[in-house]
């Protein structure tokens, strides 16, 4: 304050280099704050193009000086000001349909009492019928993964998940009202086209809304609505009958889309489509009217032409080291996540808690269950962004390997002499109830959020589906093979199998998985081409790709 009052003191001259200083300091605090939201490389380019406008000597400053001299300016800065509520809104509306989602994974459980055993429907459903009825799901999901890829990348993220609300509707009405078991097995397929597509879109659009400081926490809502979604048919599979359960089931899409109608679209595929101005306001819609856009928005122009620059076909695009590497890490995260034992627990949980003699009904068991995973998906969505993608990937898979080998122990002594367990009931359920906890916290949401951070956004759609049709076909292999498996390696085996393989998977995250807390989808990609310490030096330097 003194030097700029001795100034004002000693005519016009000397005031202009002070308001050129003052000038070139809020810029380069502009730059400060931007590099920290968004990298080095924008904030040497915001010093350089206003040191060379101020026709001053910043822009062929070292960058040591450059760092120097926003380390001086930093104190007197004000925050480039973001409003983060918007983006929990958009990402909790685009899991509206994660929710409906859910409701068609639980709805199998609290119906097949009143189809199996009580004729529901009029006709015959047998047991081996309605294995398909839920295997059926799980082929749609496979189907349309793939073609959803290219839906995205053609009429937008947004349009992709409103026109899915059609097929839901239509999926739910056939199973409503259904007159056989092929217009059943129809409609469960139609259901599983819609929420294996959301399973794709959501992810991705969630991942490309948020800010990276916030990624972690709203890509978790996905996983965390499925389950909420689980746990709400659940409850009115509890006190509805088939009928209007399936009926509320099928009205919930139509809420979902009359939500998300007001949601904007990825500001990422409004810019790959030439949209400057509408993903200005959708930047805007997101991070708020007082939000200085303009570093955000250049930062996607640029990667754009890079992507155009490099254009190329989808198959030469999966051919690059790069993608090759992100596509390794998403399948094989997701294998892991499917032969980890989770369907085998949920199909054992009325048997285990029945043999614990702990006298809590199957419906009650499995609502148990589902508030079991509701509560531990939350957790994530806390301290995904705090703990990182990693340790929850760790720490989820050891607990869950050692769950599984202690219900196993129990069936294994189980099988050889039922009377050697009678006191042993409190076991498969404590370490039910602990591998619940731990798939929700890690194994359950980190895969799917981590599929929207890995790929870069010219093969992001495509890659993004091949890994979730290798989730859904996962999920029908195990579904249908884990009679099989039983018969052939016995209950406990079965469970051991799961445990071997998911210590295989704690492995593979502690050799291949990298970890996305905090970064950019840029620097993502750059870590994954092991370019990392490169792109530091080449953006402190002012390098440009």
């Amino acid at each position: 304050m003194s030097s700029a009052s001795s100034s004002n003191s000693s005519g016009d001259e000397p005031n202009k280099k002070p308001d050129a200083s003052n000038e070139e300091s809020s810029h380069l605090l502009e730059a400060n704050e931007n590099g920290a939201k968004y990298g080095s490389r924008q904030a040497v380019k915001i010093i350089k193009v206003h040191a060379n406008a101020n026709g001053n000597d910043s822009a062929n400053a070292s960058p040591q000086d450059q760092e120097n001299l926003l380390g001086r300016m930093v104190h007197t800065s004000t925050e480039n000001r973001s409003k983060t509520f918007p983006q929990y809104v958009a990402a909790l509306a685009a899991a509206g349909g994660a929710f409906a989602a859910g409701t068609l994974l639980g709805w199998t459980s609290p119906a097949e009492t009143s189809i199996v055993k009580e004729d529901f429907y009029g006709f015959e459903v047998t047991n081996e019928n309605y294995s398909w009825v839920s295997s059926f799901m799980t082929l749609g999901a496979a189907c349309v993964c793939i073609p959803i890829g290219f839906l995205i990348n053609m009429i937008g993220r947004k349009w992709t998940m409103l026109l899915l609300v059609l097929p839901f509707v239509l999926g739910w009405a056939l199973l409503i009202w259904a007159q056989n078991v092929v217009m059943m097995f129809v409609a469960r397929f139609i259901l599983g086209i819609a929420g294996g597509a959301f399973c794709v879109t959501a992810p991705m659009y969630t991942g490309e809304i948020a800010q990276k400081d916030i990624r972690g926490t709203l890509g978790s809502f996905f996983q965390l609505m499925i389950t909420i979604g689980i746990l709400f048919v659940y409850g009115i599979g509890a006190g509805l009958d088939v009928f209007w359960m399936s009926v509320v089931c099928g009205v919930l899409p139509i809420i979902f889309g009359v939500i998300f109608f007001f949601m904007p679209e990825s500001p990422t595929y409004l810019v790959s489509k030439n949209r400057s101005e509408a993903a200005v306001k959708s930047i805007q819609w997101l991070r708020g009217k007082e939000y200085d856009y303009a570093p955000e928005l250049e930062e996607l122009h640029e990667t754009d032409r890079e992507i155009r620059q490099n254009k190329v076909n989808v198959l030469s695009a999966l051919a690059r080291p790069v993608t090759m590497k992100a596509l390794s890490i998403s399948l094989g995260l997701m294998f892991f996540q499917q032969l980890s034992g989770i369907n085998a627990v949920i199909f054992y949980s009325k048997t285990i808690f029945e043999d614990a003699k702990t006298d809590i009904g199957a419906s009650m068991s499995t609502i148990l269950i589902g508030v079991m995973q509701v509560v531990a998906t939350f957790v994530s969505t806390l301290v995904v962004d705090r703990l990182g993608r990693r340790i929850l990937l760790l720490a989820s898979g050891i607990v869950m390997a050692l769950s599984t080998t202690a219900i196993g122990v129990y069936f294994y002594l189980k099988d050889q002499n039922e009377d050697s367990v009678e006191n042993l009931g409190w076991l498969p359920v404590a370490s039910l109830c602990i591998f619940m906890i731990m798939f929700s916290i890690g194994y359950g949401p980190v895969p799917w959020l981590m599929m929207g951070e890995l790929f870069a956004t010219d093969i992001k759609g495509f890659a993004g589906s091949i890994a979730g049709t290798t989730n859904w076909v996962l999920a029908f292999i195990v579904t249908k093979t884990f009679k099989n498996l039983n018969d052939g390696l016995g209950n406990g085996g079965t469970f051991w199998l799961f445990a071997g393989v998911t210590l295989v998977g704690v492995i593979f995250v502690f050799l291949a998985v990298p970890e996305t807390k905090g970064k950019s989808l840029n620097e993502i990609q750059q870590e994954l081409a092991g370019n990392r310490n490169k792109s530091q030096v080449e953006a402190a330097n002012g390098v440009e790709k």
